[in-house]
């Protein structure tokens, strides 16, 4: 391609639209960037603490069990052990409110759902960033192509010359845009896939661990599912 041609031409060349979905596209796929880092580094840190939690149930009380857990506030699975705990306590100590109505299996249980669920809010923050980047971003750089073929055309006609190297290049220069938008997409469609599915296993992880925290606070124990029958661990109560 003739060096008058290509992209710093378009950008150059290009009228206030051109310009401003240029960028645009560049500014949703910083932030889908951004997005993706930041939630894969999360990831990563939580499913470490999914890994860690396993050590939980090898202690011999609950205060020995919640420091293995370590001391980060950023811990999902030492925030449900917390959570559990004071609704345990909430229930058994309070004796003047509506929740009395509600046995202790149905009050931790409202209880550790509700910091699963302000967890898993928590979780989500930013993958609506990256589903609207992924759907939209080609679109934008299709309307960017669309607008540089009409102007080119325009260009065309108003020149009277219809060669092929007097098309072909101002029409290749449009397609940039669909190009770029692809490119802002794409990643942005595979980084929310792959923190969907990360995001997933650390909610399995916290789910299981909120099912073991309930049975530990009703019955004293934790219910572990063998082979066929159910085992009591036992695990004090701290």
């Amino acid at each position: 391609m003739d060096s008058h041609f290509g992209l710093m031409n378009v950008w150059n060349q290009g009228d206030f639209v051109t310009k401003a979905v240029a960028v645009l596209l560049i500014g949703m796929s910083l932030a889908s960037w951004i997005v993706i880092i930041v939630k894969a580094l999360d990831v990563i840190r939580y499913k470490r603490f999914a890994k860690h939690s396993q050590d939980f149930w090898h202690s011999e009380d609950f205060a020995t069990a919640l420091n293995k857990l370590g001391k980060d506030d950023g811990n999902p699975f030492r925030a449900l052990a917390l959570e559990g705990r004071e609704a345990a306590a909430h229930h058994r100590n309070t004796k003047a409110h509506l929740h009395d109505a509600l046995d202790v299996s149905d009050w931790i249980t409202r209880s550790l759902r509700n910091g699963i669920d302000a967890f898993t809010a928590r979780l989500q923050t930013g993958l609506a960033i990256l589903a609207s980047v992924g759907s939209t971003a080609p679109f934008i750089g299709l309307f960017g192509t669309v607008w540089g073929i009409y102007h080119a055309l325009m260009s065309i006609g108003s020149a009277g010359q219809a060669t092929i190297d007097k098309v072909a290049g101002p029409i290749g220069e449009a397609l940039i845009m669909t190009a770029l938008g692809l490119a802002v997409a794409i990643p942005a469609v595979l980084g929310y896939n792959a923190l969907v599915r990360g995001n997933k296993f650390v909610l399995t992880k916290l789910n299981s661990f909120a099912h073991d925290l309930h049975a530990y606070f009703v019955t004293g124990a934790r219910v572990q599912s063998g082979s066929g029958e159910a085992v009591v661990v036992p695990l004090k109560k701290g």
